[in-house]
């Protein structure tokens, strides 16, 4: 099930400035890739209303739709954001990309561009995004680094601690949150898989 076209979190409408290069990247990448806004649409699990006010910036996409739009164009979130290197550089130096944020998630690019997989800092906040379950090909790992995380897998709800890890198949229903007050902060990787159905989910409960 789609998030539907209302569904956008608090405060993400009426900030257009937060994510300024992703609405024309969004169009440049879909035409790169030949595709329709309907066919993108259709893979991504959105309306072709909704995709068309991301491309021409009237709504800003939250974190796993970056996420899931980079897999359709067989690209990365830091490419849809206009943050493409020169070069594909092996060491990421601390503090070389400043800090992205959407939908309550911060995140910092820990990977290099480009590449099958794609790495990323993130800073969940409590109580943002926990409800959106998420489906979609491919694999993810993550590893916490401060506070608890709540990870949903199927019907399961597993707490990790600092120090914990998961990795587990995309495809399995599965949605994250902060379970301390504090919010979590954590290392996060992804591979980068394009596939010709739909294959990004949302799904918001509550």
């Amino acid at each position: 099930m789609s998030l539907p076209d209302g569904g956008a979190a608090p405060g993400v409408e009426g900030t257009p400035e937060a994510l300024p290069d992703v609405a024309p990247q969004l169009r440049a990448l879909r035409r790169r890739r030949g595709l329709t806004l309907e066919a993108a649409a259709q893979r991504a699990g959105l309306s072709p209303a909704h995709l068309s006010r991301l491309e021409t910036g009237r709504r800003q996409p939250s974190l796993p739709m970056l996420l899931g739009l980079a897999r359709i164009y067989g690209t990365t979130v830091s490419e849809l954001l206009g943050e493409t290197p020169p070069e594909r550089e092996p060491v990421i130096r601390a503090g070389l990309m400043g800090p992205a944020e959407a939908d309550g998630w911060s995140y910092r690019r820990a990977g290099g561009a480009g590449r099958a997989m794609q790495a990323l800092r993130v800073n969940v906040p409590h109580g943002a995004q926990g409800d959106l379950v998420r489906v979609h090909p491919g694999e993810e790992w993550l590893y916490v680094l401060e506070g608890r995380l709540r990870l949903t897998l199927g019907e399961t709800t597993h707490l990790l601690d600092p120090g914990d890890s998961a990795h587990f198949d995309s495809l399995t229903p599965h949605r994250i949150g902060a379970a301390s007050r504090g919010g979590a902060e954590l290392l996060f990787v992804h591979t980068l898989l394009q596939s010709p159905d739909p294959h990004f989910q949302e799904e918001r409960h509550g």
